[in-house]
């Protein structure tokens, strides 16, 4: 008997853990999660600076980490000319992006060649991206799933005005950005 009882010997799952049903493993669920993106240090703190005051009495506003592809594409709009880059941290108010860009182009012509160029500056670093534009439109979109990149014809943009609609987000300066 003793015999037959080790070859029977008792195979039962471990206890399941408090709300776990039995049998199941102690590793969570697997979830669709971003794709790893490559971080800089944070830059610097930059003091805060409002309309009219010195900033030497403002505290000083902690940078967010600043994705290596956001740097490159906003490179690569400064290089070709873009006007008016802005720099949108959106990551508490938004669960499109991260992180919004809106910049200007001065012609049809040009915003093409911006489009070409962060299309270039994404892929250089390992991000895919898509991009979304139609013919005299004014306006190109360039989506590199965490960085949202608007770019328009000067009027196009006035008429959007993207900037009040996401005026919640923390302005990241451009210079900053060019700097790191």
């Amino acid at each position: 008997m003793s015999a037959l009882k080790k070859k029977t010997k008792k195979t039962s799952a471990k206890p399941a853990a408090k709300g776990r049903p039995a049998g199941k493993s102690a590793k969570p669920a697997a979830r669709s999660v971003r794709p790893a993106r490559r971080v800089i240090p944070a830059i610097p703190a930059l003091k805060a600076k409002s309309r009219g005051e010195k900033s030497a009495s403002k505290p000083m506003v902690v940078m967010p980490m600043i994705p290596a592809h956001l740097i490159a594409a906003v490179r690569a709009l400064d290089d070709k000319k873009a006007v008016e880059i802005r720099v949108l941290e959106m990551g508490q108010i938004s669960s499109i992006a991260d992180f919004l860009v809106i910049a200007t182009g001065t012609s049809e012509p040009h915003l093409r060649a911006l489009r070409i160029a962060l299309e270039h500056a994404l892929d250089d670093v390992g991000v895919t991206s898509r991009s979304e534009s139609q013919n005299n439109s004014g306006w190109t979109v360039v989506d590199a799933f965490d960085v949202l990149f608007h770019v328009f014809r000067d009027d196009i943009r006035k008429s959007y005005a993207l900037e009040a609609l996401w005026k919640d987000g923390l302005d990241i300066p451009v210079s900053a950005i060019l700097k790191a």
